[in-house]
């Protein structure tokens, strides 16, 4: 799902936008779902591709929403990024060539990975409306 940007800039929050498309990171501890532990997963907010469930979701204390793992390796790329004098791997949302946010190796087992992700870039869909919204098959993920 390719949109134009002047598209993207309709659809998305001016947050949402400069994360996404200009590689932008939102303020620590102030955003959306760092602290936020409901059951369910969180999809990219471009294309609606899943991309992390919140059973592999942890308190890393950074401030940002932390993970472990994807959902689906296949739906995220990652890329080295030296931007700010730093050596750090991107994560970017295959479908929609969004910047999501960053992977570390400071996680816990068993991957020890930390999934380090921007909320404005990620919308969050309850296990609850995971059948309405079109994500049923996802259902699995809280038996």
């Amino acid at each position: 799902m390719t949109s134009s940007k002047d598209e993207l800039k309709k659809k998305l929050s001016p947050l949402a936008y400069e994360v996404t498309q200009n590689n932008g990171t939102e303020p620590p501890y102030q955003n959306e779902y760092w602290d936020h532990f409901e059951e369910g997963i969180y999809v990219d907010v471009i294309s609606g591709k899943p991309l992390f469930s919140s059973k592999d979701k942890y308190d890393a204390g950074c401030g940002w929403p932390s993970f472990t793992k994807p959902i689906d390796d296949g739906e995220i790329i990652e890329k080295m990024d030296t931007s700010h004098h730093m050596i750090r791997t991107e994560v970017r949302g295959k479908t929609s060539d969004a910047h999501l946010g960053h992977v570390f190796p400071d996680g816990p087992g068993p991957t020890g990975l930390r999934y380090c992700m921007n909320s404005a870039a990620l919308r969050f869909i309850p296990k609850k409306d995971l059948e309405k919204e079109g994500y049923g098959q996802y259902k699995k993920l809280f038996d």
